[in-house]
C-alpha cells in the first residue's frame, strides 16, 4: 500500500496524491476495507470477471467506464461534483452566508452523525445482499447485483472520505467502526432497523432496490442542499449512481410482473396455486412483498415529529428535497404541517410546526415519488389485459417508529382492532409460505442469454449489449 498510485488505483478529484495525512488515514483503512469485503461482499465470487461500470471522473465521459473486473480489484474512486464558487446557504438561519467548506465547531457532533448514518447504510446493503449471487436468475441480473454491491461500496468510500478528511482522530475511528457493524447482527447490528432486515431472495431485492434505494435517493438529495460544501457535493455525485439502483428494482419488479402475466393468459386463470404450480409469483403475493418493503422504508424517514429534523435545517445541515424549488422563506418559523394522530379508532391530521415535521414532508415527497412507478407496474398488468391493481399501502401501515408505531392500520388506512390484525395479516404481508415458495423459486441461471422461468428477460442489455452477453466469467 505504500506506493499507490493515487489517480490509478484510487480514481479522485480531491487531489488525494498532494494530502499526506489523507493518505495515510486510507492506507489503514483500505486493507480492512478489502477484508471486510472478502468477508461480507457477495459470496464466493471474488475471481470473476464482473462487466462492471466504473466512475474515473465526474464528466459524462469519465463516470461510467465499462469492462470486466473482478470485484476485488474494483477501483473504488472519491468524487465530488465540481465546486461553485459563487454558492450560497440557501436556508436556515445562516441563509445568504457563504457555503462552508471546513466543519464549523458547533455543528460538528451533528453533521459526524449525519454522515456517519448515511455511511453504515452502503455496507449494511452488501451485507443484506450478500448471498443473493447465488440464486442469480440470469447473468443480466446478476451483473446488476454485483454493480449495486461495488457502488454501494464506492457510496462507503465517499462518506469514509469526508470523515477522515475533516473529522481528525473522531472520523478514523467513525469509519472504522462502519466495517465493524453487521446487518442483522444481534450485538452490533447496523444503525438503521431496514438494514438489518434480510434480503432473501430476487423479489425482495428488486423490492428492496425500488424502494429503500429511493430513501437512498431522497436522503441524498437532502444532503445535496447542505451548506457544508463538500458534503453536498459528495451526494450530488452519488446520486448519479443511485438512479441506476432504482431502476434495477423498478426494471426488475416489472419483469417478474410481466412473466406472471403471461402465465396468466396462457393458462387463463388468477388461481395463485396454479400460478404457483407453473412457477411463477402470483400477483396479491407481489403485493404483500410490495407492502412491506414500502412500510418498512418509510420508517427510515424517522418519527413524524422531530426536533433533530428542525435542528438540521435550522442549523443549514440537511434541506428539504429540492429545496431550491420551493416557494417559501426557506426559515420555516411559523410554517405548519399536517401529521396523522390516533384519536379512539380514526386517524385524523393535526397541525404542526413545520420545523419539526421535517421528516414527514421528506416522507410525503418520497411516497409521491413511490407512486409514480407502481403505476407504471400496473400499465404492464393493463396491457396484459388483466384487472388487477398494485397499490401503496396506506402510510400509517405497518409502522414502527414515530406516533404510528404499532397501530394496527389497514393498507386502506383503516384503524383495526388486534383481533382483525391478527386475522388477515396474511393477506397484508408476506407469511412464512409466501417467502417459502418465492425462495422455492430462486436457482441460479448462469448460461447466457437465458432467464428463470419466474421473470422475463429485459428490454435492452447493460451499455447495448446483446441479450446473450456474457456479463459474468466464471473463472
Amino acid at each position: 500500500m505504500a506506493n499507490i498510485d493515487y489517480s490509478e488505483k484510487i480514481p479522485n478529484n480531491v487531489r488525494l496524491s498532494e494530502d499526506r495525512t489523507l493518505q495515510r488515514a486510507l492506507e489503514q483503512w483500505q486493507p480492512n476495507y478489502l477484508n471486510w469485503w472478502s468477508d461480507m461482499g457477495p459470496d464466493g465470487s471474488q475471481g470473476f470477471d464482473v462487466y462492471l461500470r466504473t466512475a474515473v471522473s465526474v464528466d459524462p465521459q469519465g463516470w461510467a467506464q465499462f469492462g470486466h473486473v473482478k470485484m476485488p480489484e474494483y477501483r473504488w474512486g472519491i468524487f465530488l461534483n465540481p465546486a461553485d464558487p459563487a454558492r450560497k446557504i440557501h436556508f436556515g438561519d445562516h441563509m445568504g452566508e457563504n457555503v462552508w467548506q471546513d466543519v464549523p465547531g458547533e455543528y460538528r457532533a451533528n453533521l459526524r452523525r449525519i454522515i456517519v448514518t448515511q455511511g453504515d447504510t452502503e455496507p449494511a446493503s452488501v451485507e443484506q445482499q450478500r448471498h443473493l449471487g447465488l440464486t442469480a436468475p440470469s447473468l443480466y441480473d446478476l451483473r446488476n447485483l454485483f454493480q449495486v454491491n461495488v457502488e454501494e461500496g464506492r457510496h462507503l468510500w465517499a462518506m469514509v472520505y469526508l470523515l477522515h478528511k475533516y473529522f481528525g482522530r473522531d472520523g478514523r475511528e467513525e469509519g472504522a467502526a462502519l466495517l465493524e457493524r453487521r446487518s442483522g447482527q444481534q450485538d452490533n447490528p447496523r444503525i438503521l432497523q431496514a438494514f438489518n432486515e434480510e434480503t432473501p431472495d430476487w423479489l425482495s431485492f428488486f423490492m428492496f432496490t425500488y424502494f429503500t434505494d429511493r430513501d437512498g435517493k431522497f436522503q441524498l438529495c437532502a444532503l445535496a442542499e447542505s451548506s457544508f460544501d463538500p458534503l453536498a457535493r459528495t451526494t450530488k455525485f452519488m446520486l448519479t449512481e443511485e438512479a441506476h439502483h432504482m431502476f434495477v428494482g423498478e426494471s426488475g419488479v416489472s419483469r417478474v410482473i410481466q412473466r406472471t402475466c403471461q402465465v396468466m393468459n396462457e393458462l387463463r386463470t388468477d388461481d395463485p396455486a396454479k400460478l404457483r404450480a407453473a412457477g411463477v409469483i402470483d400477483l396479491p403475493t407481489i403485493q404483500r412483498y410490495l407492502n412491506f418493503h414500502f412500510s418498512v422504508t418509510i420508517d427510515l424517514f424517522g418519527a413524524d415529529q422531530s426536533s433533530n429534523a428542525a435542528t438540521f435545517y435550522s442549523t443549514g445541515l440537511k434541506g428539504r428535497y429540492e429545496e431550491g424549488k420551493r416557494a417559501d422563506d426557506h426559515m420555516l418559523k411559523h410554517d405548519s404541517y399536517k401529521v396523522l394522530q390516533v384519536r379512539g379508532d380514526a386517524l385524523v391530521e393535526q397541525e404542526v410546526p413545520m420545523l419539526n415535521a421535517l421528516n414527514e414532508v421528506l416522507r410525503d415527497d418520497y411516497i409521491k415519488d413511490s407512486v409514480g412507478g407502481v403505476e407504471r407496474w400496473n400499465k404492464v398488468i393493463e396491457k396484459a389485459g388483466i384487472a388487477f391493481r398494485l397499490k401503496v399501502p396506506h402510510k400509517a401501515f405497518h409502522r414502527s417508529i414515530g406516533t404510528l408505531a404499532d397501530v394496527k392500520v389497514a393498507p386502506d388506512g383503516r384503524v383495526v382492532s388486534e383481533a382483525e390484525w391478527n386475522a388477515k395479516i396474511n393477506d397484508w404481508l408476506p407469511s412464512q409460505s409466501d417467502r417459502a415458495f418465492v425462495a422455492s423459486l430462486m436457482g441460479r441461471v448462469v448460461e447466457p442469454g437465458r432467464f428463470a422461468n419466474w421473470i422475463a428477460p429485459p428490454v435492452m442489455g447493460i451499455n447495448r449489449q446483446p441479450a446473450d452477453f456474457e456479463y459474468v466469467r466464471f473463472n
